[in-house]
């Protein structure tokens, strides 16, 4: 996504929001913000989109009030009690948390801008605690599915950062954070059936890789070891992002 049409995308959630009686606000984080440095290719959306207390739960279950700038949503899951991780068909990836007033966080050392506000926000923001971790799967969610989600979204974060020549915070997210979830996934399920010995090499075939190529083995490995538990549109996805960031 061009940083014009990351700016697009803002612009019409902040219009969808100002025009629903139940939205009051938008904020932004990191390359949402509107602070410099401003998106490139491959950032995505990071946001906390605010609503009348009450009115969550029907925000964080029909997303139709996501822009399709990106295409159609491939992959969405659930991250926490409060968030959602969906990834686009053109490997964008938005990371929204839809909160009411006076349950505003912010993820600690994270820039941040109010993009809207109808509820006396400010004063609030300036206040917010920290946010807390993603600890694990919400309730009612399966952990292979919240684990799966984590490793796609690991991945093509982990992406742009290698991209932008971040390598330190690229490699934690595909050797510690991608693995790590591939690693959980593979211990919930039968898989196809290749003795441990053989799988524990492949793995620490992953941490020894170059990144790129580490990266790519985590999707083969997801796919032959857990066929269906994602969508092919959504493996396109994220091999078209980690081709980009490659080529970068």
């Amino acid at each position: 996504m061009t940083p014009a049409a990351h700016a697009t995308f803002i612009r019409r959630l902040r219009d969808r929001l100002r025009d629903d009686p139940e939205g009051l606000g938008l904020v932004g984080l990191g390359a949402s913000s509107g602070q410099p440095p401003g998106p490139d290719e491959l950032s995505g959306h990071q946001l906390l989109v605010v609503v009348r207390p009450g009115a969550q739960a029907r925000w964080l279950e029909d997303l139709d009030w996501l822009p399709r700038d990106a295409g159609l949503p491939v992959h969405a899951f659930r991250a926490s009690a409060f968030a959602v991780k969906v990834l686009f068909a053109g490997g964008h990836l938005v990371e929204v948390a839809v909160l009411a007033p006076e349950a505003l966080a912010l993820p600690r050392g994270v820039r941040h801008g109010l993009l809207l506000d109808k509820a006396d926000l400010a004063a609030r923001l300036a206040q917010a605690p920290e946010a807390g971790t993603e600890a694990g799967p919400p309730p009612g969610v399966a952990p292979v599915t919240w684990a799966a989600g984590q490793l796609l979204a690991a991945l093509v974060t982990g992406a742009g950062h290698q991209a932008r020549g971040e390598p330190a915070e690229a490699d934690r997210l595909v050797r510690t954070v991608a693995l790590g979830h591939l690693a959980s996934i593979l211990g919930t399920g039968t898989g196809t059936g290749a003795d441990e010995p053989e799988l524990a090499a492949e793995l620490e075939a992953v941490r020894t890789a170059p990144l790129a190529r580490a990266a790519r083995a985590l999707l083969v490995l997801l796919v032959r070891d857990r066929s269906g538990l994602v969508s092919p549109s959504a493996l396109v996805a994220v091999r078209r992002v980690l081709e980009r960031a490659e080529a970068a």
